[in-house]
Order: structure tokens, then sequence, then C-alpha cells
């Protein structure tokens, strides 16, 4: 219908009703001012704009109806016919604290001033406040606490803000980011929005309760308040909010874990990731001693102080030799700046689930130095009981290295065991690995090394993504207010990331499951065409290399092919060959046939290369020195080809009057330029120049090993330009920063672009050697190179199914061009071995078809893994919700009476510690009770690989629009009918 398809159409044929509407609402609603409760028709009228409805009261009847909400908005109307801002302090309404609403108190204690400030959600209020004075009445803060104010200090409060506000505060801080200021000054702007009116500044007392309330919150959900030493007695990373899917010995792994056979322990492997985030600087504000943290270490940031004296101990003594791959500026450039307190944050987070590990965040001060990340894996792994452990990390290739030497200098509780009980494997995310040289392509790769699963390793990224949005306030705070701040954010995103668990897992295994069966009968039908003695030899190879990585790789080619520098010294040993038997084709003194060649094309990437500097300078913004240069680099190329051509004659005597006649057809006063000069190499020549066919062999093969040269240079290339574009968006800010990263990426493009035009090249030549030279077949060992086929590994390499099936959707798009390693395929150019003499024959047919053969079984291997992972960790959750439960269900059966540290016994405390527990328990039995419902049938699923409904019918899973937001998935809907998990919030922990 019309309506529901377009509804900002409907809308506008309807907006003159609106706009006369809230006009309407202008008015007092009635031409009568009549009282809504009394009926008085001659008293002055007032309205509340905070409740529903609008109705017109009296003074009294106002105040009547509001002793429950007086912090409400009012207005007034005047005679002189509107609506003016009025407060129930001017009407005389006055909050009563330490007794029930409505009654009052015989011994009441006025406010400082008379006068109180209050925060709330609609805005900034005076209010007229009293304390009981009734007996020994509890201090005014605590009276303040009960009645649901949050006081501003303790001694003698003047302003509060309400748990509503605070609390919509920080929900609102952890979704949109907003920083407290911003959110102060819109309560400001509610309160008065035209400046005529003094709002009380109370900016600095609501930073200080928006941290307090965060800490006591903290400190609820993790029961510090069921402990009878209460927030002094909290251990080190006690408030942390841990993974449930990730494996817990004694909470979530079954009592026999450890006897598991060595084929299923990658079942129970932990997998981290570290990185730095050079964005979450801290300016030089404050200091420890005057902005303390209020949870040194409680959650996931490490202890400041230890931290603090480790690097002041350890900083100068551990020596960061220079990166031995490619291109790691993370390594080898510090990336400290003069006031800056800290330079970036680093973590090690659980990389399946992306969840921030306890006391795993620390500060870095320059740049991603090994003695920071050291402390922080150590901290992390510190309390761990497990056999094998899987550490993705961008720079894992450098880091790793001499990880165990620097150990043993550490302090003893960083000497991680890593003997043969337990395993340590490092990696390199998916998305970073094409940055890294060639021989870390296979040895640090989630897809080829076992027992990882569809792991990416990228899942810090994820959560960088989430955190980064807050640097820009975080790095104006103090030490104390930056670390409490973030730990509250990391704190919130592991919580949101624990709803999630139950959909993410079920969208996985369902993803998986096909792709396992789908890879599995791939590699099957590959393998049946295959010699059966040829895959038992490299099944033994890739089992062994699995276990050993030092050993050779068999997933690399081991044919390599001739290079231009080999090709010509084998066309220099044939000539020195046949010049010994007398039968040498050399037509001059010093410059042999091969040597002619080789000069040739060398001219020729002169040519290519003086031509983009000429277009590169434009003739009005190049200066006098460039166009210098570019004359005397032009004059200097013209003269080595003309004495080149000199030579060319003797070999090709036929071209001296092909040039001649071409010279009688050009104008006289016309000069070339010297790029624009015909080399008339023999690859150019037409069947009917006469040209030795020694000559268009020599070439063949030169050209060759050129396209070879060239296709390594271009995969050089993009790598190179694929590091840099990954460090622009990690930690480039600014226009400075941005300008000269670009500048990079314009180089790294120009040097792309030099070697596919080289390629290109090379190809167009070999097509116009081998009609000449009767080669056939050569078009597959030297394919076109298309514009679409130049980009970086893993451009494409996303393994979520949306997004693949939005890349099959652009034009010209297919399942080729787009799938990744796990899917396959990549574009040629990163498959492609190469060609020269050692390509022909059968070794590099028998070496091809292992590399195949052996990435095909990798790929089948990492999706069954995944589905086994996957049905591992939906047991570990569930079993990580229910012991969470028994957890809060034995704190509520404590009903002894005890209370905290300097805290009066209170009977009411029981009761209320009582019933935090038990709400607590249900909610963990409740979402434990939600995944149950979602994954009924998620052994059955595969068991039938993917042949059955994963889901009941009535709420089977549905693709979603991507253009539309609004329409709710059925998973979305099963999930609030069987467990209104929106009714969850962080701290409900």
């Amino acid at each position: 219908m019309f309506w529901q398809d377009f509804p900002m159409r409907q809308w506008l044929l309807d907006r003159e009703v609106f706009l006369a509407e809230f006009l309407r609402l202008e008015s007092r609603g009635t031409l009568t001012p009549t009282c809504r409760d009394c009926g008085d028709t001659g008293a002055q009228v007032y309205r509340c704009i905070d409740c529903d409805g609008r109705e017109l009261y009296c003074s009294g009847c106002l105040l009547r109806r509001h002793f429950q909400n007086g912090l409400h908005r009012i207005e007034v109307w005047r005679e002189e016919g509107y609506f003016a801002k009025t407060s129930f302090k001017s009407l005389g309404f006055c909050f009563q604290l330490g007794h029930p609403l409505g009654e009052s108190c015989h011994f009441p204690v006025r406010s400082s001033h008379n006068t109180f400030t209050v925060i709330e959600t609609n805005g900034i209020h005076e209010v007229t406040l009293n304390y009981c004075g009734c007996g020994t009445p509890p201090p005014h803060f605590v009276q303040l606490l009960r009645f649901g104010w949050y006081p501003s200090t303790v001694g003698f409060p003047r302003s509060a803000a309400t748990l509503r506000v605070l609390n919509t505060f920080q929900i609102l801080s952890f979704e949109s980011k907003a920083s407290a200021f911003e959110y102060y000054q819109s309560l400001a702007r509610l309160s008065d929005n035209i400046g005529t009116t003094t709002i009380p500044d109370r900016y600095r007392a609501f930073m200080r309760m928006v941290r307090q309330y965060r800490n006591i919150k903290m400190l609820k959900r993790s029961g510090r308040g069921h402990e009878s030493s209460g927030a002094a007695g909290t251990r080190q990373r006690e408030c942390a909010v841990l993974c449930p899917a990730c494996p817990h010995p004694g909470v979530n792994l079954e009592s026999d874990w450890r006897d598991a056979p060595p084929e299923k322990r990658f079942l129970y492997t932990l997998f981290l990731g570290m990185d730095a985030n050079f964005r979450l600087k801290r300016k030089m504000v404050s200091n420890n001693a005057s902005d303390p943290s209020l949870s040194n270490g409680w959650a996931y940031f490490v202890h400041e102080s230890e931290f603090k004296e480790f690097l002041n101990t350890f900083g100068t003594l551990i020596i960061q030799e220079p990166s031995t791959c490619s291109n790691h500026n993370a390594v080898n450039k510090e990336r400290g700046k003069d006031g800056l307190a800290a330079s970036g944050a680093g973590t090690v987070d659980c990389t399946r689930h992306d969840m921030k590990r306890p006391s795993s965040v620390g500060d870095l001060q320059k740049g991603e130095r090994y003695v920071n990340m050291d402390y922080l894996f150590c901290s992390s792994v510190e309390l761990e009981e497990l056999v094998e452990v899987v550490i993705s990390y961008d720079i894992a290739c450098q880091w790793s290295i001499n990880l165990w030497e620097r150990l043993k200098i550490y302090p003893s509780w960083m000497r991680v065991n890593h003997d043969s009980s337990t395993s340590y494997r490092f990696l390199v995310p998916k998305f970073h690995l094409p940055a890294h040289v060639l021989k870390c392509q296979t040895k640090y790769s989630f897809n080829f090394n076992p027992k990882v699963g569809r792991t990416d390793g990228e899942g810090v990224e994820r959560g960088w993504a989430h955190i980064n949005p807050i640097a820009s306030s975080t790095r104006e705070m103090g030490p104390g207010a930056r670390r409490d701040t973030l730990d509250d954010h990391f704190g919130d995103w592991n919580w949101k990331k624990t709803v999630k668990l139950a959909t993410i897992l079920l969208k996985r295994i369902t993803d998986a499951v096909p792709e396992m069966v789908e890879h599995r009968e791939l590699h099957k039908a590959l393998t049946e065409r295959l010699p059966t003695e040829d895959v038992s030899l490299w099944e033994v190879e890739l089992s062994a290399w699995e276990k050993d990585t030092s050993l050779p790789n068999p997933m690399e080619t081991r044919v390599k092919a001739l290079s231009q520098n080999a090709v010509r010294l084998q066309l220099a040993d044939e000539e020195h060959a046949d010049a010994s038997l007398g039968v040498a084709y050399v037509m001059h003194e010093e410059i042999s046939a091969s040597h002619l060649i080789s000069m040739g094309i060398d001219l020729e990437e002169s040519q290519r290369q003086t031509a983009m500097t000429a277009a590169s300078l434009s003739s009005t913004t190049a200066t006098d020195k460039q166009k210098t240069n570019l004359k005397l680099r032009m004059s200097t190329l013209k003269r080595k080809i003309e004495a080149w051509i000199e030579v060319q004659h003797m070999y090709i005597p036929s071209l001296r009057m092909v040039r001649a006649r071409a010279h009688d057809a050009m104008d006289e006063q016309l000069e070339i330029p010297a790029h624009e000069v015909l080399l008339r190499l023999p690859s150019s020549l037409t069947s009917t120049t006469p040209c030795d066919m020694r000559l268009l062999s020599i070439e063949w093969k030169l050209r060759q090993a050129q396209a070879s040269d060239a296709l390594d240079d271009l995969r050089e290339g993009l790598r190179l330009r694929s590091y840099v574009l990954i460090d622009k968006a990690r930690f480039q800010r600014g226009q400075v920063a941005n300008t000269r990263a670009n500048t990079i990426v314009v180089r790294c493009q120009a040097k792309v672009n030099a070697a596919a035009n080289r390629y290109c090249a090379a190809r167009s030549a070999l097509d116009g050697l081998a009609p000449r030279l009767g080669v056939e077949g050569w078009e597959n060992l030297v394919p076109e190179l298309k514009k679409g086929d130049i980009h970086a590994a893993a451009a494409e390499d996303d393994d979520s199914e949306k997004a693949r099936k939005k890349q099959r959707r652009k034009p010209g798009g297919t399942e080729k061009e787009v799938a990744s390693e796990g899917h396959r395929m990549l574009s040629w150019i990163w498959r492609h071995v190469g060609v020269g003499e050692q390509m022909h024959g059968d070794g590099a047919l028998h070496d091809i078809l292992r590399v195949e053969w052996c990435k095909s079984r990798a790929r089948q291997d990492r999706w069954r893994e995944e589905v086994e992972l996957l049905q591992e960790e939906m047991r570990r959750v569930q079993q990580f919700l229910l012991h969470r439960a028994a957890t809060w269900s034995k704190r509520a059966a404590d009903l002894a009476s005890w209370c905290l540290p300097n805290v009066p016994a209170d009977p009411l405390f029981d009761a209320g510690r009582v019933a935090f527990a038990l709400n607590q328990q249900e909610q963990f039995l409740m979402m434990a009770h939600h995944c149950g419902m979602l994954w009924c049938n998620v052994a059955k699923y595969v068991q039938s690989e993917g042949r059955c409904d994963i889901v009941p019918r009535s709420s089977s899973m549905r693709e979603e629009d991507d253009g539309e937001d609004d329409e709710v998935s059925p998973l979305q809907d099963e999930a609030e009918h069987n467990a209104p998990l929106g009714s969850i919030s962080v701290d409900a922990l």
C-alpha cells in the first residue's frame, strides 16, 4: 500500500495538521481555565510538561498530585495569554528526607543556604530540601542515598544527582560515547535554553558522582557487597566480566578435560589477541596522587604502580632489535610525542569472542615496545591453567622470536610455563597477514595452521572500533579518571557480547556446517583425481609441518621462476660456450646478441619511467630545476638509445631501411622526445621484417623472466600498500599525519602501477613473439593482467556471509573475485608461481598440485574444526551461566546477619543483599534457558549436515533486508519472548 511503502510521502500530506497541533499545545486546551481536580475557574492554572495529558490544575491540586514528583517541570498561565516556566520551589514545595513521602518531620534540618541543586534527566533543578533530625538520624549523605539521590560529597552536600540520571548517562555513554560535558550541557539547556537564567555549575560534582556511581555498580555486580571484607577486600581482576565461551577450569570445563585425547585438545584452546591502539592517548593532565583510580587493577587495566615499577626496572634492559619483516612501523618507529603521558594503550583480548580479558590493558609510552606487551601478555595468562594457547598479534613474527628468553629476565611470576604440558602458538591476524613478507604468509596463517578453526584473529580490532569514539574525551582526563572510564566501557562491551552470544554462536554454526560439507566434498573430489601415492606423500609432509613449522612447508612452491638476472647469466654462458666452439652469433666486438636485447628491454623501462615523470610535471607547477633535470635525463636517454640503435642495425640490418622510411615521412623540424623513440625490438617487428630466430628466442626468454620479476614486484608493492593503509586507518589522525600517510600511499601506488605496466609490456612482447616462434599454450603461464586483478590478498578477506553477498551484488563482481582463502579464491596474481624453463614439465605441475591439495585439505580441516569448536563453546556458555546462577544462589542462601566494614548493622541491608542475589540468580537462569531454547536443534543440525532446521520452523532464520532497519528477525522475536534480554543491563551481572 502507498502509506506502507512511502511513509514520508504520506506524512507530507498531513504536515500542516502536525504544525497546527503543535501550536495548539501552546494554548490552555480550553477556552475557560478550570482546575482539573477541584473545578475552580478563577484560580491561576498550571500544567506539568512531564506528565501526560497536560491537564490544568490550581496550585494546591498541582502540589497534591506531585508530592512524589517534585522534579517535574511546570508552567503557569500568564494573564498576557501564554505559558511561562516556573518551579515547584516557587510554590513552596519542600523535599523531606528520612520519612515516607507526604509525612512531615518534627525536627527538620534545612539544607545549606536553604537551597539544594538536583541533577535529573529533565534538567538541573534548584529545590528546597529538609533532612530528618529526629532522634539519631543517619548522616545527610545516607538520607540522600535512601531517597534515590546520589550526593556530590560526603560531608555537607549541596547538590546531588538522581540515580536515574546517573544510570541514563552511563547507558548513553556506552551507546553514543557522549562525554559528561556534552550531557551536562544538554541538561543545562533543558533547564534554560535562552540564557536568561543562571544555572548552577555542578559539572565537576557531576563528573565526580559519575565515577563513584560506576565504581559502586561494578562492585555490586561483582558480588563485593556479599563478602564481609567489602570493597577493601577486592582482589585484582575480580570485577571483570569474563567471556562465558572461553575455557575456565572449574567453571565451564568437565572434570576430566585434561585427559582429552591429543586430537581433541584443541577444543580447550584459549585464543588470545594482542594489539596496541594509538588513539587512546592521554595528555600530561594531573597525576596519580591528585587523581587516583578507584579500581586499581580490579578489572581490565593492570595495577598501575606495579606496571610502572616494572617499566622503570626493565624498560632499558630489553633491546628491541629492528624488524626483519616488511615495514613494521609499529616495531621500528616510536610513536611517543612530547606532551603525552601515554601514547596509546595495549591489550590482550579473547579473539574468538571479542572480549577484553581481566588485567590485560596497559598504557604505552614510546610506541609498541616489547617490554610493555610482554607484561600485558604475562598478566593475562598468569592464572590460566590450560594446555593450548594461540596468540594472535600483528607483529607475532617478530615479537615471539625471543619471547621466552626475555621472560627469563623478568620477575618470577612472569615466567610463563611453556613446557610439553602447555603449547603456545603465535599467529598473525588474517587481515594483517598480507602486509608481511612471503615466508610469514603460511607459517603464521590462521588459514593453514591446524586446530584453530575459522578464527581470524582480528577480535581486538573490532573492540577498538567500539572504544575509539571516546578517545577524544579520555585524552583530556587525569590518569585515574581515564582508567576508570575505560574500565567501565570495557565491562559494558563484554556484557553486550555476553548477551548476544546466543545468537552469535547460532549464526556462526548455521554458516559453518554447510561450508564444512562443501569443502569436504571439494577436497574429496580433488583427492580422487590425484595419484594415490602422491596424496599419501603429501599427507605425511603436511602432518609433519603442522607438528613442526620449522620443517619444509608443503604449501609453499618449491619450483622457482627464473629471474631476469638468472636468464641473462644463462644466455651469457650459452654464448660463451658457442664462442669456444666457433659458432657464436656475434656482430659487435663488445655487445653480444643477448646483451643487445637486455639493453633494449632496460631502455624500454627507462622510457616508461621518463614518460611517467614528464606526465607528472605540469608545465605550470613544475619548477625550473625540475624542468632542467628532466631535460638532462631525456638527453642522456636519447644518446644511449642512439648508440644502442647503431649496434641493433648490425644484428637486424633491415631496420636501417625501416627507420629511414619512417624518418622521410616525418616533419624534419619535429623532434621526437627520447621516451617516444621506437626501439623496434624483435617482438614489435612484423612478419615481413627479416629477423634472426635466435634474437626472437633470446627476447622470449628475457620477456618471460621480466614478467616473473614484474609479478614479484607487483605483489611486494601491494603488500607494502596494504600495510601502509592499515597503519593509516588505525593510527594516523590529523591533517599533518594524514597528509604524510597519503604521500606514502601515492608512492606505493606508483610502484604498483610501474610493476603492472612492466608486466603488461612483457606479456605484450610475448604475444608478438609467440606466432613467429610457433609457441602455443603460453597464455596460461603468463595470464592477462586486468585492472580488477590488482588488489591486496586480504582486500575481500571477510568471512561474514552478509559481506560476501553484498560484494557479489557489485556490478561485475563474481564469487571468484570476492571469496577469501577460507572460501577460495584470491586474485590469480597471488596464486601464480611464475614462468621460465623451470616451470615447464612434470616437476612444476607436481609442485602446483601439491600446494593446491594441501591448501584444500587445510580449508576442509579448518571448517571441521570450526564446527567442533562452536559446539564446545555453546556447551561452555550454558555451563558458565549455570555456574554463575549457582554462585548467586549460594550468596542468596547466606541469611546470617552481618555488615560491611564501617557500616552499622541494618536488617534491611541483609534483605537487600538476599534480594539482589536472587535477582541475579534468576537472570542467569533465564539467559541459560534462552540459550538452550535457541540451540535445541544444533546437535541434530550438525548430525544431518545442515539438512534440517537449526531452529523450530516457527522461528526459523530469515535473511535481513540490508535496506530496512526496522524489521526484527524471528531469532530476535524468540529471544525477546522467551527471555527479555532487554531488561538485563551491564549492572545485572
